[in-house]
């Protein structure tokens, strides 16, 4: 008799502590990012220290982007870079190569133009929670960014900003809509 208690007690013991300790799930609602190595939360490894004067395109995420506030109160201009928007795929942040020539453009007028800067807005279309076009629009900016330094300018004389799917150029809930609120727009900041 006292076994059977005994073993009644060894199992809900045993049942109560896989109940408690649960079975650990991968998440399955993070984005890829292109170009971003397979991995899991939490396997970055120690790397190199953060803005060491050295950055190059393939290692500009260790470059740290500049304080919004630093040029808040510098003269924007919308009007010039206009034809420079740059537009995406759905759910894409990719470059394509018939815009690269746009982006070559603002970065012409920014190695000409050595004491301005550009800030690049981030855009999504209304599909999509407003997290994930916030984080989509923010990728986008990041990828013209990218482009930017690739082509020499300097990171630190570009400010990004997402606005996910707050500000769209075409209020309409169609294909032609999106297509025109899918987008990263070029702003000069005109240096005082």
């Amino acid at each position: 008799m006292k076994l059977t208690k005994f073993s009644y007690l060894l199992v809900l013991a045993l049942a109560l502590t896989v109940a408690a300790s649960g079975c650990r799930k991968k998440p399955g609602y993070l984005t890829k990012i292109p170009g971003e190595k397979p991995g899991t939360v939490g396997d970055v490894g120690p790397g190199p220290a953060i803005g060491n004067g050295t950055n190059t395109p393939a290692d500009l995420g260790n470059t740290p982007i500049p304080s919004p506030d630093l040029r808040k109160d510098w003269p924007r201009d919308r009007e010039i870079f206009k034809s420079d928007t740059v537009h995406f795929e759905f759910d894409s942040a990719v470059v394509k190569s018939g815009d690269k020539a746009k982006v070559a453009a603002v970065a012409e007028y920014l190695k000409s133009n050595t004491q301005d800067a550009v800030e690049i807005e981030g855009h999504c279309d209304e599909r999509g929670t407003e997290e994930y076009n916030r984080a989509l629009g923010e990728r986008r900016a990041l990828a013209l960014r990218t482009e930017l330094v690739t082509l020499g300018i300097d990171p630190n004389r570009i400010d990004t900003i997402s606005f996910g799917k707050d500000r769209p150029v075409d209020p309409g809930h169609d294909e032609s809509s999106w297509k025109q609120n899918r987008r990263g727009e070029f702003i000069l900041e005109k240096h005082p």
